[in-house]
C-alpha cells in the first residue's frame, strides 16, 4: 500500500498574484484525492486560516496552518533608502499545535505592523524568540539555502 501524499507548501487565492485556488475547491480536490491532510502556506499572510480550518475539518481533512514568511537578513526595522535593496528570503512556517499557531499569528502580525517594507517581513531574532510549535521548511527558490546555492555559495 502506498503512503498518502500531503501538500506542505501550497498557496491559495489569498496569496495575491501567486495562488489561484479557492479554499473550498482546494479542500474538495484534497478530499477527492484521499489526502489525509493539507497545509495552507500563503505568502506573508494568514487571511484564509479560519476558512481553511473550518472547511478542512468539515471534510475530515487535517488542516495544517502555515505561512510562507519573508525573512530579512538584518533587522526587520531597517528601511534602506539608498543603493540596491536586498529582497528578503522565504521560509515556510507550519504550526504544529496551538502554541505554534499563536506564535505564527504573532509573527505575522509583527511582520505587518513593524516589519513591513515592500512586504511583511520578520527577522531571525524575532523568529528565534517565537519559534515554539513551528516547523520551518526551506521554501522555494527564494529560500535562504537555495538562494546561496544558486550563487555557488555552499558555505
Amino acid at each position: 500500500m502506498s503512503r498518502p501524499f500531503v501538500h506542505l507548501h501550497l498557496h491559495t487565492a489569498y496569496s495575491l498574484l501567486d495562488g489561484a485556488c479557492r479554499i473550498g475547491d482546494l479542500i474538495d480536490a484534497v478530499a477527492e484525492q484521499g489526502m489525509p491532510a493539507v497545509a495552507m502556506t500563503d505568502h506573508g499572510v494568514m487571511y484564509g486560516a479560519v476558512e481553511f480550518y473550518k472547511k478542512a475539518i468539515a471534510k475530515g481533512i487535517k488542516p495544517i496552518i502555515g505561512c510562507e514568511a519573508y525573512i530579512t537578513m538584518g533587522s526587520m526595522h531597517d528601511r534602506k533608502t539608498e543603493g540596491p535593496r536586498k529582497p528578503p528570503h522565504h521560509l515556510v512556517l507550519l504550526a504544529t499545535n496551538a502554541v505554534g499557531y499563536r506564535n505564527l499569528s504573532y509573527l505575522n502580525s509583527k511582520a505587518h505592523l513593524e516589519g513591513f517594507y515592500y512586504k511583511p517581513r520578520i527577522d531571525k531574532e524575532l523568529l528565534a524568540a517565537h519559534s515554539e510549535g513551528l516547523i520551518g521548511l526551506s521554501a522555494c527558490l527564494n529560500g535562504e539555502v537555495t538562494s546561496y546555492l544558486a550563487e555557488d555559495d555552499v558555505d
